[in-house]
This record gives C-alpha cells, structure tokens and sequence, in this order.
C-alpha cells in the first residue's frame, strides 16, 4: 500500500505539478509587489493608489476596477514572462526537428535494398 502511494507521488505528473505550484506562489508574489508599485503610480497619476472611492450614482465600481487592473497588470505579467518565452523556445524546436528531405546515403540506400531482398527470399 504505501508502495503504491510512493510511486504514485514520485510519477512525473504529480512532481511536476508540485514544482509549479511552489513556483507559482512565488511569481505570484512577485506580480503582486509589481502590481503594488504600478498602482501607486496609477495614485500619483489620479490622487489615489485604488479606484475604490469611485461610485456614479451610489453603484460601487471603484473596486471592480481596481480588481480589473490589478487582473490585467498579472495576466499581461505571465504573458510576456511565461507564455511568450516558451511559445518561442516551441517554435525553435519545431524548426529544428523538421523531417529531413534529402535522399538517404549510399549505404543507406544498398541497406536498404540487401534488407528487402532478404525480405523477397524468405
């Protein structure tokens, strides 16, 4: 039983994703100080760090717009740290491991055929 459990906790997919999380948690400290500096210059800008204050006709805004900033500030963030990065690194690869198109060598080619006259004998 705890055989079991120790492969299942050493498979690949579970250690990945144990890695992520804690990478994750830290990037996402990381982007909340960042989010943090670029609302204080939104402050400087307009007066205030957060858009809380605002309220048109008694209906409270102000925090859904301050959320959707600090939303936008994290998922350009991971944009441009995380997915445009590797999509990059994707194509590298994909260029590089492009099927050949010459014509196989000599010796290829006489393998070749000694295998399939070998093949048509037996």
């Amino acid at each position: 039983m705890l055989r079991g459990f120790k492969d299942f906790l050493m498979r690949g997919n579970v250690v990945d994703l144990a890695v992520a999380v804690v990478i994750g948690a830290a990037f996402g400290a990381v982007v909340k100080s960042f989010t943090d500096v670029l609302l204080s210059v939104i402050g400087k800008i307009f007066g205030k760090p957060d858009f809380n204050g605002i309220q048109p006709g008694g209906v409270p805004v102000g925090a859904f717009l301050t959320a959707l900033v600090t939303f936008l500030i994290v998922a350009a963030a991971i944009y441009f740290a995380v997915v445009m990065p590797l999509n990059k690194l994707s194509e590298r690869r994909a260029r590089g491991s492009e099927p050949e198109t010459e014509s196989p060598s000599e010796e290829v080619a006489l393998l070749t055929e000694i295998r399939d006259s070998l093949q048509a004998r037996g």
